[in-house]
């Protein structure tokens, strides 16, 4: 079980380093508070989300409500080496726009 430099790339244009000024979430409280349970949603059930794209069973994609952010999106692929990655994440940021 792995994060990719894609999934924190995704982190990092979507939240700020620190906490923003109307409580937006910082890069580190997602990290924190949603991510150990995003990684255990893949590592123990990885075959039980549903698949991203039909036939592509390597690739499934987690869709969840967050405990400091609405809602998120992750995508998870079985790499040739058996290890599970997160490569994409795209987070619900509503309240804040």
């Amino acid at each position: 079980m792995r994060a990719t430099v894609w999934f924190f790339e995704d982190l990092d244009r979507q939240l700020p380093p620190e906490r923003g000024p109307g409580g937006e979430p910082s890069t580190n409280d997602f990290q924190v508070f949603e991510l150990l349970r995003i990684v255990e949603r893949f590592a123990v059930g990885f075959d039980d989300l549903p698949a991203l794209i039909e036939n592509r069973d390597e690739y499934r994609i987690l869709i969840a409500s967050g405990v400091l952010v609405p809602g998120f999106a992750v995508v998870g692929q079985l790499a040739p080496d058996g290890a599970v990655e997160l490569v994409q994440l795209d987070i619900d940021l509503a309240p804040w726009e």
